[in-house]
């Protein structure tokens, strides 16, 4: 089978109705939808046991990789709706120093910088887009940091879709150049994220555009859904001792935890599922702090900063899911300091030659921190979600010279 008949074979779809994530309550599907009665994210719920009866494992694994082969898990039901630039299955990489200086058993990356438009945003953003041209959308917005930005100026064009976009005033400039060069239209903004989210908001009413911020649609989750349906047939259809995610919005880790729980109820994992660890940085860490209060919700993080933007979220419109999924796996949230982000970006990159983005360095330094308070063990099979290609990110300046006219001492090299 081809790549492309992922994207172009009808395929049974599954999609009962939609789900307050907070109060349970239903709504119908296949009609346009932002944030529950509650004001809180709305979930997909599936017909599970007809997924079970119309794909089996084996059937996945005749399709060539990539997100779009697990169509019957997914909410797009027309096949001239789904939008794609190439998404391809991204790697698990073992990263082999870091395991023999901590003398860890197996610590693998899952390397999400790989996919279109460089970042695991990709994912959330292309069934959004999906399902915006699915229910006749014809103009978005959302704020961004960056690479969701990225994703949805990408993807948005490529489906005809009008797309809007605000971002902090210090957003890296890389990302405000692609999102403009990609087809939207981007404004920097004197605030955060969420600062920038109050203006998607409040201009719903007055320009009609649809608000694709992070959950507060209920169609990125799915997207996102697809990294732990990746990893588990990756790895055998079993899953990982403990999985590290960096977390702002907290979509992947919502969306991956479930997957899991998909996955269990049709029997193709189970019983022992993954501990989730939601990563902040110390300078924004609202989930840590309603973690270790033991609080179901997060109040806003007031004077947010860290180098790793993608995780400067004050305040997740999510955070009861995040929090539940990471108690219910028996996980826990960390933060670490933009120093400690700094040093494990720098020594992966020399000692394994892996690039990762800052958000993603986050996640090894927050690995060896919990490795050496004992949170986790060094037998313990690891994965540490990289979130972007560190390609995208400020590097340093290297001013080493050499004059080819002038003698040269080859010894001094």
């Amino acid at each position: 089978m081809s790549f492309d008949e992922n994207l172009t074979q009808a395929r049974p779809t599954f999609v009962t109705h939609l789900e307050c994530g907070l109060t349970g309550k239903i709504y119908p599907p296949d009609q346009v939808h932002n944030l529950s009665d509650a004001g809180r994210p709305l979930l997909v719920k599936y017909d599970l046991e007809g997924i079970q009866t119309a794909v089996t494992k084996t059937d996945l694994a005749r399709r060539p990789g990539g997100l779009w082969k697990y169509r019957e898990f997914l909410p797009v039901r027309r096949v001239e709706n789904v939008v794609s630039l190439g998404e391809v299955e991204t790697p698990l990489v073992r990263l082999n120093a870091l395991e023999n200086r901590l003398g860890a058993s197996r610590v693998l990356v899952k390397d999400e910088g790989r996919l279109p438009t460089g970042s695991f945003k990709a994912r959330g953003v292309v069934m959004a887009v999906s399902m915006a041209k699915e229910l006749g959308i014809h103009r978005v917005a959302m704020p961004t940091n960056g690479n969701a930005g990225a994703a949805l100026a990408a993807y948005a064009s490529r489906a005809g879709i009008r797309s809007t976009i605000f971002c902090p005033a210090d957003t890296p400039e890389v990302n405000v150049s692609e999102i403009e060069l990609q087809g939207a239209t981007i404004y920097r903004v004197n605030g955060l994220i969420d600062d920038c989210g109050k203006i998607v908001g409040e201009g719903k009413s007055k320009t009609g555009w649809f608000d694709v911020s992070t959950l507060k649609e209920p169609y990125r989750i799915e997207g996102k859904k697809t990294m732990g349906l990746e990893l588990a047939e990756q790895l055998g259809w079993e899953v990982p001792d403990v999985i590290f995610y960096p977390t702002g919005g907290g979509t992947g880790l919502i969306g991956m935890w479930k997957a899991f729980a998909e996955l269990l109820a049709i029997g193709w994992i189970g019983p022992k599922l993954p501990r989730m660890v939601a990563v902040q940085a110390s300078g924004c860490a609202p989930m840590v702090k309603a973690w270790e209060e033991g609080v179901e919700h997060a109040p806003r993080w007031e004077n947010a900063h860290t180098l790793a933007s993608g995780i400067r979220v004050p305040q997740a419109v999510g955070d009861f899911l995040i929090l539940r999924a990471v108690r219910e796996s028996q996980g826990f949230a960390i933060a670490v300091d933009d120093q400690a982000i700094t040093n494990a970006l720098n020594r992966t990159a020399v000692e394994d030659g892996f690039l990762l983005c800052p958000e993603g360095a986050a996640t090894v330094a927050a690995y060896e921190r919990s490795l050496a308070d004992g949170r986790v063990k060094k037998t313990d099979r690891v994965v540490l979600f990289n979130c972007a290609s560190g390609l995208k990110y400020p590097l340093p300046q290297v001013t080493r010279r050499l004059d080819r006219h002038s003698s040269i001492d080859y010894a001094a090299l």
